[in-house]
């Protein structure tokens, strides 16, 4: 935890541009916490759209239907903020908004990662409508 400072003092920081990504390759999706603080204590989830894939509290956690065995956040990480979200063997259609959420105490804080996959087939990247607008 930051000197002087508490577990519901943080913001949540994400990547103001998509993550690009080839179909097939494991994926980070950014997002720690500022000032660096222990997330350890903290709830931490991840959505794909409204269903939430990644859950982290207590020390335990639970994938979302369909992700198991492929969404991780480094629990090395935690202690320094980082509640980066790794996606194992991507596919096309994991494209989209993720949001982050993590509750401290009282303290919720928010924030997304849109992410774009290349088709391996197509060559290009698959497109569709996002919250940034650049999906």
């Amino acid at each position: 935890m930051a000197a002087g400072g508490s577990n519901n003092d943080f913001k949540l920081v994400t990547p103001d541009r998509a993550v690009k990504c080839n179909e097939g390759d494991d994926v980070t999706l950014c997002c720690h916490l500022s000032p660096e603080t222990s997330a350890v204590a903290m709830e931490i989830r991840w959505f794909r759209w409204t269903g939430c894939i990644y859950l982290y509290r207590n020390g335990h956690v639970i994938e979302g239907r369909g992700y198991e065995g492929r969404v991780s956040v480094d629990p090395q990480q935690l202690q320094r903020g980082g509640v980066s979200l790794t996606l194992r063997s991507s596919r096309g259609d994991d494209r989209g908004v993720y949001t982050c959420q993590v509750i401290s105490g009282g303290h919720q804080e928010e924030g997304r990662v849109g992410l774009m996959i290349k088709h391996a087939a197509l060559g290009k990247f698959q497109r569709g409508v996002g919250v940034f607008g650049f999906l």
